[in-house]
């Protein structure tokens, strides 16, 4: 008994030092931004940071901060090491290829603007919902507005304590519609009957205003290695991230096929 309690040392110290050698990998993400991320860990994005992190057999660690102006200066690469959702080649950044691709919505009663688009003639007759950034419009907004219905515009906060009212005030009929960026309304407008969610067309609006975005993940210029990384897991884990963003709701649309790994 005694000549094998030798040979289990070995392996005991292995083992711890693969755990002492666990790295970190820190995230920046919002601390209150359904269905992106919260504290409690709660948003899609969390959820793919823990199957991130499980992969590369790491501890996830969070540095919370709400988004906004020069957060990329002041945290990417100091704080944190990645963001997990960014729009692709977003310039600051250096980001992977898109793992998912989502678009604006009209989110609508159900029944009513059948195959609405931004030219329907019917919008000019209703009060429309957008989402405010800071101090501006989504880029629904802005469209909107070079079609004359700036007096048609009801502008709500999503990152406040209330995310979910643009939605709610569609299924409550205090106004005839909203244009929401499609993972947020895909997760509150499961919470009342009767919503139809569209997508906003035309997909690029003249003179050149997006309505459709790839989303990828974001490093530190520089840091080739991580962005690799984190490009293998999302080649090798795709249909676990697809998976978690059905869940969750988001309207997922075809990858195109110019999008390409950040320079």
């Amino acid at each position: 008994m005694y000549s094998r309690f030798p040979k289990a040392i070995p392996l005991a110290l292995l083992m711890c030092a693969v755990v002492a050698q666990a790295r970190d990998i820190r995230v920046c993400a919002d601390p209150n931004n359904l269905p992106f991320s919260n504290r409690l860990q709660q948003g899609f994005e969390n959820k793919i940071a823990e199957l991130l992190a499980h992969d590369l057999h790491a501890h996830l660690v969070y540095e919370w901060q709400r988004m906004g102006r020069g957060f990329v200066r002041e945290y990417l690469g100091k704080r944190c090491d990645l963001l997990i959702g960014i729009p692709v080649n977003f310039k600051p950044v250096l980001t992977t290829e898109p793992y998912y691709r989502s678009t604006y919505v009209f989110v609508t009663h159900r029944g009513r603007l059948a195959g609405v688009s931004l030219n329907d003639a019917a919008l000019h007759t209703m009060k429309i919902g957008v989402q405010a950034l800071e101090e501006e419009y989504a880029p629904p907004g802005d469209a909107l507005s070079r079609r004359g219905m700036q007096s048609q515009i009801v502008a709500f906060d999503t990152t406040g304590p209330h995310p979910d009212a643009i939605i709610r005030a569609v299924a409550t009929r205090k106004i005839g519609a909203a244009i929401v960026w499609g993972p947020l309304a895909g997760y509150y407008a499961r919470r009342f009957s009767g919503l139809t969610l569209t997508p906003v067309t035309p997909q690029v609006d003249p003179p050149g205003i997006p309505f459709t975005f790839a989303i990828a993940m974001g490093v530190r210029k520089g840091d080739e290695s991580l962005r690799n990384e984190l490009q293998d897991f999302i080649h090798r884990r795709k249909a676990s991230i697809r998976k978690i963003l059905h869940a969750y709701g988001v309207p997922q649309l075809e990858m195109a096929t110019e999008q390409r790994v950040g320079e």
